[in-house]
């Protein structure tokens, strides 16, 4: 039976638990230095929580944040830093959402299909990076970024009316048309007043679950683990690192796909130019936050989300909303400046036990030496 390390599980809760200590403490310096109350937005953020719709609200933004953290954190285990999950996750929503508009197929075959297109084109996105870092050694950092600009591009010319867009009578927003309400996937109602939890949040629970389960349980999941500690010793062993490589790429595309699917076929059942924006990036602080866990990226989405959805209200009460913001930059911040204080803290406090260890091994052959 494995021995329970303490030391591990303690050095694993300090980084993000120091973060966000940190985090909040330099934005109630931020709110004192513009002479504002630095404990009241707090309180008012809380006092908006215990509202039963604000908690849907909550639970449904956490869903997709949980999705695009996941297909972060799948890159971040390959040592890979793919920023592209924005453009795929805009991409793939919109491409998802033409198909479900002009396809007229029974509602589970049509939802299938919708999903289905959405991790394809989501994977084919990424795919691009991947193919471009094995053969050609570009940085999937460099090309991620490259390929957000042109997923931008790419939807804004393929929602024009003159390609695929519909323009509503009256309005100056575009869409791709409605996808039918038997292709709506089907919720978990909350009352009148509180509205209905994405039934597609659940999916993104057992996404975690399946996430959890291939890279721990399974020897994909170890060779991907093993080739993002190190490729050169992975192909040692015989693992093809540019072939997990550019697998990593396709399963963090597609699970990108998925991020839109909460909103898509729980809310808007259309894409148009107000589709949200930014989840990717959001996407990466949580994935960072979690420590690229599934449980912990579960806590980190639901903080986001809350961080998101309480302070929206703020504004009422003489508090800028952009509070959340600056709070989430500075997490990022924390996030990087803690962890690396617990990796050194953790490295010394190692080989200290190491050295000890050697002292009182030491002291026991010199004892057996006295004794003979």
């Amino acid at each position: 039976m494995k021995k329970f390390d303490k030391d591990r599980l303690i050095l694993g809760f300090a980084g993000p638990v120091l973060a966000l200590v940190v985090a909040f403490a330099l934005t109630t310096v931020v709110l004192l230095a513009s002479g504002k109350n630095p404990f009241e937005p707090y309180r008012l953020m809380f006092d908006s929580a215990a509202y039963v719709d604000v908690q849907v609200l909550i639970i449904n933004q956490a869903g997709t944040y949980y999705l695009a953290a996941l297909a972060v954190a799948i890159g971040f285990r390959m040592n890979l830093f793919n920023i592209g999950v924005d453009g795929q996750y805009r991409l793939a929503a919109m491409m998802a959402a033409l198909v479900g508009a002009s396809v007229d197929l029974p509602g589970p075959l049509q939802i299938a299909l919708i999903v289905i297109v959405a991790m394809l084109v989501g994977a084919f996105w990424a795919g691009i990076a991947g193919f471009l870092k094995t053969t050609r050694g570009v940085s999937e950092v460099v090309s991620t970024i490259m390929l957000n600009s042109i997923a931008t591009a790419l939807v804004a010319w393929l929602i024009l009316p003159k390609n695929f867009g519909v323009q509503p009578a009256g309005s100056n927003n575009l869409t791709t048309g409605d996808i039918p309400e038997s292709a709506w996937f089907p919720g978990l109602s909350m009352g009148a007043e509180a509205g209905e939890i994405y039934g597609f949040t659940f999916v993104a629970a057992a996404c975690g679950v399946i996430y959890w389960f291939v890279l721990n349980r399974t020897r994909f999941g170890f060779d991907l683990r093993a080739t993002g500690e190190s490729e050169s010793a992975a192909q040692a062993s015989g693992v093809d690192a540019k072939k997990m490589v550019l697998t990593s790429m396709l399963i963090s595309g597609a699970v990108a796909g998925l991020a839109g699917m909460p909103t898509l076929l729980g809310d808007t059942h259309t894409y148009s130019l107000d589709f949200p924006t930014g989840i990717g990036f959001t996407g990466i602080t949580i994935a960072l936050l979690g420590r690229n866990n599934p449980i912990g990226i579960a806590f980190s989405a639901l903080l986001i989300a809350f961080l998101d959805k309480t302070s929206a209200s703020l504004d009422q009460f003489g508090y800028e909303k952009e509070i959340a913001t600056i709070m989430q930059g500075l997490i990022v911040i924390s996030v990087v400046v803690s962890y690396e204080l617990v990796r050194r803290y953790g490295t010394r406090r190692q080989q200290q036990k190491v050295g000890e260890e050697l002292a009182a091994g030491h002291a026991l052959t010199t004892e057996k030496e006295a004794a003979l």
